[in-house]
């Protein structure tokens, strides 16, 4: 039996760098019910900073799903993405890119980057919720999730 099936929360690192995304992501977790850690980056050298577990991250636990913006600074989205998916020790972590972008060159730029699922965020705050809730029910109910190396 692993710690998800004990009823360990499940981690997740939000990278996000717009405090409005992540007050919505923080409200919409909470709403689901599922029993979650949320760890929150605003760019792209911090989310490999936390992944890697260097510096201020060092004791860092390993996410079991990274919810990941395009858009950020320092080091872009699909920077971040490419540096996780080359790396043995990160790779099976499932990242979920969660943009605004509706752009098709991002799209198949992600998916051929190895992202494991493109959703264009809604406007409308419902909308927002009820996806953020969907991608916990399915990553984090239904699908089988390797443990995360712990």
């Amino acid at each position: 039996m692993n710690d998800r099936d004990m009823g360990r929360p499940i981690d997740i690192l939000l990278v996000e760098d717009n405090p409005g995304d992540v007050r919505l992501t923080q409200e919409a977790l909470k709403e689901a019910r599922v029993r979650n850690d949320l760890h929150v980056v605003g760019d792209g050298v911090e989310a490999l900073a936390f992944l890697r577990r260097q510096g201020l991250y060092k004791d860092a636990p390993r996410p079991d799903l990274v919810l990941l913006d395009l858009n950020l600074p320092k080091k872009s989205g699909h920077e971040v993405l490419t540096e996780i998916k080359s790396d043995d020790t990160l790779k099976r972590i499932p990242v979920v890119i969660l943009t605004v972008s509706k752009d098709e060159e991002d799209i198949v730029k992600s998916y051929n980057l190895y992202a494991n699922c493109f959703i264009t965020k809604p406007v409308d705050l419902e909308q927002f919720l009820s996806i953020v809730k969907s991608i916990q029910d399915f990553w984090l109910t239904i699908v089988k999730l390797p443990d995360g190396g712990r």
